[in-house]
């Protein structure tokens, strides 16, 4: 009587093996990549870690309710910017829209391109802040030399004085910095 072949030759589960980690590794890598993506739309949605939100008007004031909106203005070491606010505060009615302006200068000698990221402190005012119009919406290129005021549309949304953790919050900070946006296919 003849003795069974072996259901799978080692060279078989060897590649059958590979394969396997070379699937998860492409996975994971893809996960990599999507992650970022993912979760700055889960932060836009919910304002969770102070992301401001985004909405096309203003309910108007409520009440008589006020807070201070502080403006902080940085940039990466990277960045050949000068960038600030035109103003450190502004005392605001809770729903009633504001607009503050941001300066920025390119102190390089070309042309440089750059993107704001922002948040906003106490965290548990991000769901709240709700911004309509910002330059951080877009990248923002500056010819040598150039100068820029950027405008800040905002309001601060009335839910807020139903909110028992956010309530009482009688000062927001909204954080900005400014990055390079990396060329393309540049070499490195």
């Amino acid at each position: 009587m003849a003795s069974a072949a072996p259901r799978h030759s080692p060279d078989a589960r060897t590649k059958r093996t590979a394969l396997f980690a070379v699937g998860i590794v492409l996975f994971m890598t893809a996960l990599a990549f999507a992650s970022v993506p993912l979760y700055r739309l889960f932060c836009q949605v919910t304002g969770f870690a102070g992301t401001p939100q985004r909405a096309e008007s203003a309910p108007g004031a409520v009440g008589d309710r006020r807070i201070t909106v502080k403006f902080d203005a940085n940039i990466s070491a990277r960045l050949p910017w000068s960038f600030r606010p035109e103003t450190r505060s502004e005392t605001v009615a809770v729903g009633a829209r504001d607009m503050v302006f941001f300066q920025a200068a390119n102190r390089a000698s070309q042309p440089v391109t750059g993107t704001a990221t922002f948040n906003v402190t106490p965290e548990a005012a991000g769901k709240y802040f709700t911004k309509i119009q910002c330059f951080c919406f877009t990248e923002q290129t500056l010819k040598p030399g150039e100068s820029m005021r950027m405008p800040v549309i905002f309001f601060v949304d009335p839910k807020i004085l139903n909110d028992p953790d956010a309530r009482d919050i009688e000062n927001i900070t909204l954080s900005y910095t400014f990055y390079p946006v990396e060329a393309a296919g540049k070499a490195g």
